[in-house]
């Protein structure tokens, strides 16, 4: 249920570390921003800033080394790993560069595979699978096996099979990036779609700023920590970071 001021994910003071040959490094050092429902966010920044690792555990893939996100008021990361898992499976859709279909399934037996996981029955994982194709205008590929689809097709996919469990967070790590024009244009198409479903919003990680100018709102990483851009900035933002 959407929580009384808009806001479905807030992140507070996140700091994630590793250990390496010298040491402690902070690849996050203090991120503070919220998510409100049904907008889409756009994340630039350099290669190697964190943008993943932030999409990562955004997405609860990885655990923060410190600080809070909290889903509509609830910190999730006190969850065991399990209901952690289920949480995931259930809210979250990923779609990532590559798109991670596995070769020997058909179109439909990928989209289908969430839903099994969360224990749906053959027939309601093939319908929810089917609706969702046909959303991404691929019902006519669906006995197909994902190698032999398009790269863009192929995203598609990707995007159905992100879609079908109707998650709330739909986390894109550059999604078009792979993608000629055409097919790019079609998969952001698809994706910025997805705030106008209910209580759904959209994080998308990209170095394509055009695209990131479509997003409502958007936000530079840099030095672990994000700050809030204006959309005529951004080119400004990349080339500063870079010098």
């Amino acid at each position: 249920m959407q929580s009384d001021n808009g806001i479905f994910v807030q992140v507070n003071r996140l700091r994630k570390s590793y250990s390496g040959d010298i040491g402690e490094i902070d690849v996050l050092s203090g991120v503070d921003f919220h998510i409100a429902y049904n907008e889409v966010i756009a994340i630039i920044g350099a290669s190697g800033v964190g943008k993943t690792t932030l999409l990562h555990i955004l997405g609860t893939l990885d655990r923060p080394s410190s600080g809070k996100i909290l889903y509509s008021g609830k910190d999730i990361f006190k969850l065991s790993d399990s209901k952690l898992s289920a949480f995931r499976n259930s809210k979250i859709g990923f779609v990532f560069q590559s798109h991670h279909l596995l070769p020997e399934f058909t179109a439909l037996e990928n989209v289908m595979i969430p839903c099994f996981l969360a224990g749906m029955s053959r027939k309601d994982a093939h319908d929810a699978a089917i609706q969702l194709l046909k959303q991404v205008d691929l019902e006519h590929r669906a006995s197909l096996s994902s190698a032999r689809l398009s790269g863009g097709e192929q995203q598609r996919v990707a995007l159905a099979r992100a879609m079908v469990m109707n998650p709330k967070l739909i986390l894109a790590d550059e999604p078009t990036g792979n993608l000629d024009e055409k097919s790019g244009g079609k998969v952001a198409e698809l994706l910025f779609q997805m705030k106008y479903r209910p209580e759904t919003s959209v994080v998308l990680v990209t170095h394509n700023l055009s695209l990131a100018r479509l997003a409502d709102r958007c936000l530079g990483l840099s030095q672990g920590r994000v700050v809030e851009l204006e959309k005529e900035n951004l080119a400004e933002f990349v080339m500063k970071k870079a010098a």
